[in-house]
């Protein structure tokens, strides 16, 4: 088996037992990317020397005998060019911010560095994480590797295509209404969304703050698992951090794989069904309510009455926090300047029409204008409201079920240009995805099939309350094993290995 087919779990024990080192790990999916990504597009930047000189502090640990640093050390990784890098620019996707390298690590990226995982580089992704098809990069779109004319999904579209391609085992993504779930459904891989405050947002460069979280993404939940223990927990550099131990995810995927859900309760949400979604989404969801069945769930209809009014909620405060978060970018103290105009007034203003794409600046325009005066209660006040309604709809269905499930998006992956001109389709993708962002509670997406139609890959969503991630990854961990065990690995057909 090559070395880039390998499973997180698999590559990390070869390399501690020398069967790999580290470096042949990191150069063969460094080849990899260089072979399959001037197609893909997955990466904006790759780290080639960086990531050998890290595999190579691994590699004498393992000669010298020494405890690895943690249970992935070694393993290659792919990291959503969001996060702070000191040793490689972070650009956001983002003109703005061309070539700007920080004078800091995230938390993240640290934890990452900590724990000997081989940062290969910085993924594509839509403009400070605003879009569901990576196609608002101001670097080009990334291309879908089951289909290199359809879209990876967004606005972390490059991690997970670099998954679904062999580029990485391994990377990070962020959701802010389904950044890494909607990506991980259209590319058949795995993507976590953590419980807001699990993981550290310190470095992460802000979209909507009330709304970003960073998680882990894989090909396979157990991988998935042992990367959220190593990018979770409390930090004091995030005042909005969770000081709480990180739920034992790990144990709980492995014991899920054991393919046992006797007494766990699945909650189907009735506002997640109906119309407007693909018939082989819906075939796919509808056979992965049997199988979950089959494995000993008990299966309960749910009502989250006021799920219907999530995305006028969320595209009400998320435009607003971008507008707050996105004044920094003001030409004066780091990024582009377009020294254009006399006044400060009038360069500010030449730079963030030169430096941002459409869609940063419609939400812009959007949020300023819901947080301007006479209208900041009728819009962003009435938008909060209607988010306590949706954390309240969580805790009554949690009452009644331990996890709840749905489609993790609408529709497979459509095609490039299909609806970059039509913001409000583009928006629809997240439709299942937004209620989990606003209550802050957890949610993942794992495989569930095929679509019939069009033979693209469908996720299943997976959500669970608060610190609940537990249970989540143990129902994801046994419906990954059920399918895989009924109908193998998926595996993106035009880049095939």
């Amino acid at each position: 088996m090559s070395v880039i087919t390998l499973s997180a779990a698999e590559l990390a024990g070869r390399i501690q037992s020398g069967e790999v080192s580290a470096v042949e790990a990191a150069q063969a999916h460094l080849d990899r990317i260089a072979e399959v990504d001037g197609s893909v597009h997955a990466f904006l930047h790759v780290g080639a020397e960086a990531a050998l000189a890290s595999a190579a502090l691994v590699d004498e640990q393992v000669k010298a005998g020494s405890a690895p640093a943690s249970p992935l050390a070694g393993v290659p990784l792919a990291l959503k060019d969001v996060f702070a890098t000191i040793d490689m620019p972070t650009t956001c996707g983002s003109k703005i911010l061309e070539g700007w390298r920080p004078p800091y690590d995230a938390t993240v990226t640290a934890r990452l560095r900590a724990a000997g995982i081989t940062i290969l580089g910085k993924t594509n992704m839509d403009e400070f994480a605003m879009g569901s098809s990576t196609e608002h990069s101001a670097y080009g779109p990334t291309h879908n590797p089951w289909d290199l004319s359809r879209i990876p999904g967004g606005s972390g579209g490059g991690s997970a295509a670099a998954l679904a391609a062999f580029e990485a085992p391994l990377a990070i993504g962020t959701d802010t209404g389904g950044s890494i779930r909607q990506p991980a459904a259209v590319t058949g891989t795995v993507g976590v969304k953590p419980t807001y405050g699990g993981v550290s947002r310190y470095g992460l460069v802000a979209c909507a703050s009330s709304l970003d979280q960073g998680g882990p993404c894989a090909r396979t939940v157990l991988d998935a698992a042992l990367l959220h223990e190593v990018i979770g927990g409390y930090d004091p550099l995030d005042s909005t951090s969770i000081d709480a131990p990180v739920p034992s995810v790990v144990e709980a995927a492995r014991l899920g794989a054991q393919g046992d859900l006797s007494g766990l309760r699945v909650g189907v949400v009735r506002e997640l069904g109906g119309e407007g979604y693909q018939p082989g989404v819906r075939a796919s969801f509808d056979a992965a309510l049997q199988r979950l069945e089959k494995l000993g769930a008990e299966i309960v209809e749910v009502s989250c009455p006021h799920f219907e009014y999530g995305m006028a909620a969320y595209y009400l405060i998320l435009p607003s926090e971008v507008s707050s978060n996105l004044a920094r970018f003001d030409a004066m103290r780091y990024g582009l300047r377009v020294a254009e105009g006399a006044s400060a007034e009038e360069v500010m203003a030449a730079t963030r029409e030169a430096g941002f794409g459409p869609e940063v600046k419609r939400r812009i325009i959007l949020g300023t204008y819901a947080l301007s005066s006479g209208y900041y209660d009728a819009y962003y006040g009435q938008a909060q409201k209607v988010r306590t309604l949706i954390s309240r709809d969580f805790a009554a269905a949690f009452a009644k079920a331990d996890v709840l499930v749905s489609p993790t998006a609408p529709t497979t992956a459509f095609p490039i240009g299909e609806k970059v001109d039509d913001p409000l389709a583009m928006y629809l993708n997240d439709l299942a995805t937004i209620p989990t962002n606003l209550a802050g509670v957890a949610g993942m997406s794992v495989p569930s099939g095929l679509a019939e139609e069009d033979g693209l890959p469908v996720g299943l969503q997976i959500m669970a309350p608060a610190l609940g991630e537990a249970v989540m990854y143990r129902v994801g961990a046994a419906f990954e094993a059920s399918r895989l065990a009924d109908e193998g690995a998926l595996t993106a057909p035009e880049v095939a290995r």
